[in-house]
């Protein structure tokens, strides 16, 4: 497929589902230590200890994103089913997992905003797109 072709077909999937839940972390890691905070976050999120993949609520696994004017500003975006499900997993890594890399950003504030999925391409559009 051209570039041409590429820049006026739509994407075949979206982001996330309508009536889904997104967490959005947004929170700022200590000048300097960015990315020793990102191999942090690696090693923890991509273990068997980490309780949120063995979830069922979470419908896509999370995304670490860095802002790219401020080096030290990261988002973390991940799609759930249920929010409640996600707050009472959330509650046992600050309390009792702690995992490093939450000491590496600024306020130790790693609290997320959840936000509802309210519109998504309907799959009827999406099939029609790949035609």
């Amino acid at each position: 497929m051209g570039t041409r072709e590429k820049e006026s077909s739509m994407a075949q999937e979206p982001l996330a589902t309508k009536g889904n839940f997104l967490h959005i972390y947004d929170f700022r890691v200590e000048a300097g230590r960015e990315d020793e905070f990102v191999r942090l976050f690696e090693e923890f999120d991509y273990s068997d200890g980490n309780p949120m993949h063995k979830s069922w609520a979470q419908v896509k696994d999370g995304v670490l994103c860095r802002d790219t004017e401020d080096p030290q500003r990261f988002f973390l975006i991940a799609e759930w089913s249920d929010i409640v499900e996600h707050a009472k997993i959330r509650k046992v890594l600050a309390e009792e997992l702690k995992p490093a890399f939450v000491g590496l950003i600024e306020g130790r504030k790693f609290v997320p905003k959840y936000v509802e999925v309210v519109s998504s391409t309907p799959d009827e559009i999406l099939n029609a797109a790949a035609h």
